[in-house]
């Protein structure tokens, strides 16, 4: 099994932590994993920006850069939905195809693909799970709460398996940060409160670190704990399941 790793720009230039993580913890699974040197955004940010054609040549070269894996893997829900579903944009040559069908976030590729819920994990602190709106009402990591059905959650599984770890519960579970990409840009007041708010839920329920399988959404988060000048720390799902 060949695994291409997509790491996201804003990953790689502000959190390569994430990015190290991600690619320890598939190493140590036995994985045969490349990092292709010369991939770049999957053009998310242009997409969003109503800019959808401008972003063809980043979506072009994810294609070519990463066709020739069997799964291509990212600790990005928002990136691995984009490509999934967005990139209907391109013209649906088998290439395309095979990377839309095998791009995979990290959790999903976990559970789903390789069938591994326990990575022997130990992080002895108490943890919110922010759940993206991206990975949660997109990819479908776990059930949202206005939706009737069977309660799930990838990536609370995951977690749960940790050892030491204490997962705090929060009274929204599934509410929205407010990042939402240029959202934050545009909307700055509304993303602001709405930031303050899970904050206040996460601190209210006794959380020491804020996890989810964003960074996106934890570094909206983060800004703002920092502003609080608050002791809670925020850390990507793949820093935690690599915690020995």
């Amino acid at each position: 099994m060949k695994i291409g790793l997509f790491i996201p720009c804003y990953i790689d230039q502000f959190y390569p932590q994430v990015a190290i993580a991600t690619l320890e913890i598939l190493e140590k699974l036995g994985l045969d994993v490349t990092y292709p040197l010369d991939q770049t955004c999957c053009g998310q940010p242009m997409a969003n920006s109503g800019m959808e054609t401008a972003a063809l040549p980043a979506m072009q070269l994810m294609i070519k850069n990463f066709s020739n894996f069997d799964y291509i893997v990212t600790p990005s829900g928002s990136c691995a939905y984009h490509v999934r579903k967005h990139y209907d944009i391109l013209p649906q040559t088998q290439e395309v195809y095979h990377v839309r069908k095998h791009t995979y976030e990290l959790c999903e590729f976990l559970t789903d693909i390789l069938n591994i819920t326990d990575l022997g994990a130990h992080f002895p602190f108490k943890t919110g799970l922010h759940q993206s709106c991206h990975g949660l009402r997109g990819l479908r990591l776990a059930q949202s709460s206005e939706i009737v059905g069977k309660n799930f959650s990838k990536v609370r599984t995951l977690l749960e398996n940790v050892k030491g770890i204490t997962l705090v519960e929060l009274q929204r579970p599934d509410e929205c940060c407010g990042f939402g990409g240029t959202f934050a840009v545009s909307e700055e007041a509304v993303s602001v409160s709405m930031g303050l708010d899970r904050i206040a839920d996460h601190i209210t329920a006794g959380a020491e670190v804020i996890t989810g399988t964003d960074v996106s959404c934890l570094m909206h988060l983060e800004g703002l704990l920092k502003r609080q000048k608050s002791p809670v720390r925020v850390m990507h799902i793949a820093q935690i399941l690599n915690s020995r």
